[in-house]
């Protein structure tokens, strides 16, 4: 006799309960994807709230998917309180480390999220949404409503221009501590000269 196999029940669907679990356990991560997003602090907790809210009464999705959705909902919140457009390059002129409220960021913040966060809004939903969360270009292009050729130059050059960021900050440092060590050795011998 043929051996029976057993029909697994299908996948459960994530409950709203799992959604706050997911919102509360993961609370830094998603209130930073908002932060990146937004670049702006009251905008990213109206995401995450938004973000939670859709979640819980949203579309019903399997319990696996459950945190990938969670992140997704916060970035569709995100798009609709930017509405980041491709602009004309010439048009922006140079990106600056301030957030939409006009303060300067905080000192705190790590020099890789300074780096996303002077980007323009654009070109960092697309660096946030492809390279750090890996959607693709299409996938990146649909949420954001444009052409996937604008999602491929925005990403080229957010990639060039936060690396230039990092780079420069990372060899600041560098000449700080030469210049530190210049001025002991300057010092040291201002000193023999005085003591001669």
């Amino acid at each position: 006799m043929p051996e029976t196999k057993q029909i697994k029940s299908p996948t459960p669907y994530a409950s709203s309960s799992d959604f706050q679990r997911i919102f509360h356990e993961d609370m830094n991560g998603l209130y930073l994807l908002s932060f990146l997003l937004t670049a702006d602090d009251e905008k990213a907790e109206q995401c995450f709230v938004s973000g939670l809210e859709d979640a819980v009464n949203g579309n019903r999705v399997f319990q696996e998917w459950a945190r990938s959705w969670a992140r997704r909902v916060i970035i569709k919140n995100a798009v609709k309180v930017i509405n980041p457009r491709p602009v004309d390059e010439s048009a922006y002129l140079s990106p600056v480390s301030v957030n939409s409220n006009g303060k300067t960021l905080p000192a705190e913040h790590q020099v890789e999220i300074a780096a996303v966060l002077g980007l323009e809004p654009f070109k960092r939903f697309v660096y946030v949404m492809t390279v750090l969360e890996g959607y693709s270009d299409q996938d990146c292009s649909l949420l954001l409503g444009c052409a996937r050729r604008d999602v491929l130059a925005a990403r080229s050059r957010a990639l060039q221009q936060t690396g230039s960021v990092i780079d420069s900050h990372l060899q600041r440092p560098a000449a700080n501590q030469n210049k530190l060590v210049l001025d002991d050795l300057c010092s040291s011998a201002f000193e023999d000269l005085l003591h001669v």
